[in-house]
């Protein structure tokens, strides 16, 4: 695809505390404080970095038009694995959020008007940032994060969602596994494990039934659903994943003291992708939490 470049619009590569990004803002001086949104690209932690060939030819376009919109736009550039060991990609993030809410008012942005935002494992990373950030008491609110069809819990391969999408492309179930386990620099082996849930202790998966079940999950999105058959757990597969019972990895395992304290959120879900009941589940905690939610379901969408 040809480079889309918009005339009135400037960008420049920076570094925010030794993190890469690129940062858009219109020519014309704003009349007042601009609106900012700090945007963390899909890639599964491993591929998609924003270089400047292919943010120009995949992301330009996205963030130019957004740019606009909200006047100030920052694409970041985590480090990918496995050259960055995991969490060096969340800790990348975190580092370029705080130096832009801290720096906002330097390109002009109302530190009190930015909104996080992230495609894929980049909505893992914005999903993860904002709960990090409610603790904090030295930088300005988020206002809102915007998730697009992002990855939020690794416990449960069997969701509705997962089933009738499994061999969905670009991100079936079974590449989906692969991925996290090569993000997290695990033997790929465990997959197959993985998969059937067999790294889920019981006690975990009563633990976190009334946040990750298929219950929860509307009728209309459950046609064809077969609950899968009970598997063994294996501890030694459980030892080999513990990451992925971390917030960092699964989000929707925070406590609903975080998750009360979340900005307003918009949550963009896709009816063929294994993630979709990922964000649904996602929109439920939110809303029992009162948290405002605006929810965009693309039908004819996938991954």
């Amino acid at each position: 695809l040809p480079a889309h470049r918009d005339p009135e619009l400037f960008s420049k590569d920076l570094h925010f505390d030794e993190v890469p990004v690129r940062i858009y803002l219109p020519r014309e001086p704003p009349a007042g404080k601009r609106r900012g949104v700090i945007f963390f690209h899909g890639g599964c932690g491993i591929f998609g970095s924003i270089s400047k060939e292919l943010e120009e030819k995949i992301y330009s376009s996205t963030s130019q038009t957004m740019s606009v919109i909200t006047a100030a736009l920052v694409p970041g550039r985590y480090g990918l694995s496995p050259e960055h060991k995991y969490p060096a990609q969340t800790l990348d993030c975190l580092t370029a959020t705080l130096h832009f809410l801290k720096a906002a008012e330097n390109y002009g942005v109302d530190p009190e008007r930015v909104i996080i935002c992230g495609d894929s494992v980049g909505g893992t990373f914005a999903t993860s940032i904002c709960q990090e950030l409610v603790s904090r008491r030295d930088t300005p609110k988020i206002r809102a994060q915007v998730l697009i069809y992002p990855f939020l819990q690794a416990l449960d391969f069997s969701l509705p969602s997962y089933q009738q999408n499994a061999f969905i492309p670009f991100l079936s179930r079974e590449r989906t596994v692969h991925f996290i386990l090569k993000y997290l620099q695990k033997d790929c082996s465990l997959k197959e494990a993985v998969l059937a849930g067999s790294h889920v202790p019981q006690s975990t998966t009563l633990k976190y039934r009334k946040w990750i079940n298929p219950d929860l999950i509307p009728e209309t999105f459950k046609v064809g659903y077969t609950p899968p058959l009970p598997t063994s757990f294996l501890p030694q597969v459980h030892e080999e994943t513990k990451e992925l019972f971390k917030t960092r990895i699964s989000p929707l395992l925070a406590g609903d003291a975080v998750v009360c304290c979340l900005p307003d959120t918009c949550i963009i879900t896709c009816e063929h992708d294994v993630l979709r009941d990922d964000g649904l589940l996602y929109k439920k905690r939110l809303e029992d939490n009162q948290v405002k939610v605006i929810w965009h379901h693309m039908r004819e969408g996938f991954h």
